[in-house]
Order: C-alpha cells, then structure tokens, then sequence
C-alpha cells in the first residue's frame, strides 16, 4: 500500500490504531502484530498478535524506523509490534529542549 500523511490505518489483530505523520515514496508494507494493517474503518479483528510480536503500544506516542523514512503516532492503545517492510518501528526519542541560559 502507499502510505500518505494524515491517513489512519488499523491493526487487524489488536486495538492499535494509527495516523502518518511521515510517510516514505512507493509501496509498503505496515503490519502491527504480524498483520497487515488496514484503512481505519475496515478493520475487523481476528485472531491475536503473533508470538514475540506483542509488545504493549501507548497511545499518543510516535514510532519510526531505524533511517526515519517513516513515522507513526499512535491514536488508540493496543497490543503488537508495528513494522514496515519487515524492520521494527521503535519508540521515537523526545527532542531535548534548549538551554535556558
């Protein structure tokens, strides 16, 4: 699928849900939980997170890949590990604040 800023995806397996803050060109594959995701609204959740993808995801925090081509913020908590192409989305680190000198 070809992600675009601002669009909500679904897990199809948990209660993830998620909006593209930056979305990488061509096709990708995003999958919570061992599952594609799909366009929220489609969703309907069958089965469980795969076995060591089950992590505990927060709501209202951002996950990115490991180059930063792409970035997620979680709208609704859940359970499973997010991917993209296959390499994990880890929990981004907050922007130190400047000095007050």
């Amino acid at each position: 699928m070809e992600l675009k800023a601002g669009s909500r995806y679904a897990s199809t397996v948990s209660d993830v849900n998620v909006v593209i803050v930056k979305a990488p060109a061509g096709d990708v594959e995003l999958t919570c939980g061992g599952a594609p995701m799909v366009t929220l609204g489609e969703e309907t959740i069958s089965g469980a997170p795969a076995a060591g993808a089950d992590m505990e995801i927060p709501v209202g925090k951002r996950f990115t890949d490991a180059e930063g081509v792409i970035e997620v913020l979680i709208s609704k908590a859940g359970v499973g590990t997010l991917t993209c192409n296959g390499a994990q989305l880890d929990l981004k680190d907050a922007k130190p604040l400047p000095s007050s000198d």
